[in-house]
């Protein structure tokens, strides 16, 4: 009785495991085969005929390209490096020097930044920027991004920066170096994993924004790819499934190819340490 209960038990976290699965891979298999099918809907099958038309209807579109290839790489690349950055600097302050209450602050700028999100506070951001006239500009979004996304970006980098001993920097100061050098040769290849994780981190969620950009960007030769993914749409609002799929994995590749790269350059192999 004993056994039978232990089988069914196994049994049943097997097909949950293969239910959970299929629910997260179904929809990245619609999106390998899709772009491939030149009669693509929502039902993801192996294309009997595979075709690049829909690439090449794709690339067709001047603005849906130069969106993908220009405009979303210096928004996401410019929130990225931003971010990496500030947050770096400002987490170094904060684990080192001596600021009364710097732990609630920490907590106050992540509560503060979740509980206004961008929706709620578009209204002033926008009468800001268009008081700084950097509206329809690049950089406005990219302000905008860096400032919703350093609360969070600090709060992870922080921990890292927790993590370094300080004997490190105290033989670097007896060895004669000064803040900055002691910083860029001791601290930073430390916590540089810290730095890849909030700088992918940072890079998926300003590549992946709509509001801001659709919002503070007029010119249509400065929009980003989320808004431009809307000229495969018909008048009536329908996708066209076939070039949104081929576009849709087109968008995915310098994501993936990012976390790849950083994975492998990196590896996230040695915390804690300045070698292993």
């Amino acid at each position: 009785m004993r056994r039978l209960k232990s089988l069914f038990i196994h049994g049943g976290r097997s097909l949950l495991a293969i239910l959970l699965a299929a629910f997260f891979l179904l929809p990245l298999f619609w999106l390998l085969t899709a772009p491939f099918n030149p009669r693509a809907t929502l039902r993801a099958a192996i294309p009997s005929t595979p075709t690049l038309e829909n690439f090449r209807a794709v690339f067709a579109n001047r603005f849906a390209v130069r969106a993908l290839l220009m405009n979303s790489p210096i928004l996401a690349g410019g929130a990225m490096f931003g971010v990496t950055i500030i947050a770096t600097l400002a987490a170094y302050a904060l684990s080192r020097m001596r600021i009364p209450g710097h732990n609630v602050l920490v907590y106050v700028l992540i509560l503060f930044s979740s509980v206004v999100t961008g929706t709620a506070a578009m209204v002033p951001i926008f009468l800001l920027l268009y008081s700084l006239r950097l509206i329809d500009t690049h950089i406005g979004v990219i302000l905008v991004s860096i400032g919703g996304l350093l609360p969070t970006g600090i709060f992870l980098i922080r921990g890292f920066v927790d993590s370094v001993p300080r004997s490190y920097e105290e033989s670097a100061i007896v060895s004669g170096a000064t803040t900055w050098q002691m910083f860029r040769h001791v601290v930073a290849p430390v916590v540089r994993p810290g730095m890849m994780v909030v700088a992918v981190w940072a890079f998926v969620q300003a590549w992946g924004d709509f509001l801001i950009p659709m919002i503070l960007i007029r010119s249509p030769d400065k929009m980003p790819a989320p808004v431009a993914v809307y000229s495969f749409y018909t008048e009536g609002g329908t996708p066209i499934l076939t070039v949104v799929s081929a576009y849709s994995l087109l968008y995915t590749l310098p994501v993936a190819a990012l976390y790849l790269f950083v994975n492998w350059r990196y590896g996230f192999r040695f915390f804690g340490g300045i070698k292993r």
